[in-house]
């Protein structure tokens, strides 16, 4: 849970840093338009957003969303179609979900609707909504979790992580399903091993 913990600061400090500073200021000067009509009352939209950081030659995250809207008025930038890709030198992280917003002056992040945050080494974390509070730097659903890794399935209703104290806790009732591995013929030079 102290992995997680930490992927979702990194995920929610890509989002916050690399949204605001692209999404506002570029937005402002470039105003691309959307070539399906569009019904929103948005200052700016900006379609195919793709936004990612470097440090040292490498790169750290990248950020992909289908659209994005500014709404000044509100403080607010809305995304649709989100992915997050956190680039570590032993795995990579990714989180999708179908909207995503950033409010502007806290800097709060919400993402909704099929939220998947995954690893190359096998931990999933599905739920419907995941919000960022970067005051408290905590992040917390209320919704139902789902927590996969190897063989072990957790769920449970809410989820917390404190980046500070890198310390998380899934709340609710738990349930536990632990699936035992199938014992396979394993098959030397071909041929498989006979039963005794």
């Amino acid at each position: 849970m102290r992995r997680l913990s930490l992927v979702v600061l990194a995920v929610v400090a890509a989002f916050v840093a690399g949204l605001a500073s692209f999404l506002i200021v570029k937005g402002r000067a470039v105003q691309p338009e959307f070539s399906e009509p569009v019904s929103s009352t948005a200052d700016y939209r900006i379609k195919e957003v793709h936004i990612q950081e470097a440090a040292g030659g490498n790169l750290r995250w990248r950020l992909d969303a289908d659209r994005a809207e500014v709404f000044e008025q509100e403080g607010k930038t809305s995304m649709q179609k989100v992915t997050v890709t956190i680039l570590e030198p032993e795995r990579t992280w990714t989180v999708t979900a179908e909207e995503g917003e950033l409010f502007d002056a806290t800097k709060d992040v919400e993402l909704r609707k099929n939220v998947v945050l995954s690893s190359s080494d096998g931990l999933r974390l599905e739920t419907d909504t995941l919000r960022w509070d970067a005051k408290g730097r905590r992040v917390w659903t209320d919704d139902p979790v789902t927590l996969v890794r190897n063989n072990a399935v957790l769920r449970g209703r809410g989820l917390e992580a404190w980046m500070a104290e890198e310390r998380t806790r899934v709340k609710g009732r738990l349930r536990v399903t632990i699936h035992k591995e199938r014992s396979v013929p394993v098959s030397l030079f071909g041929v498989a091993p006979e039963a005794s």
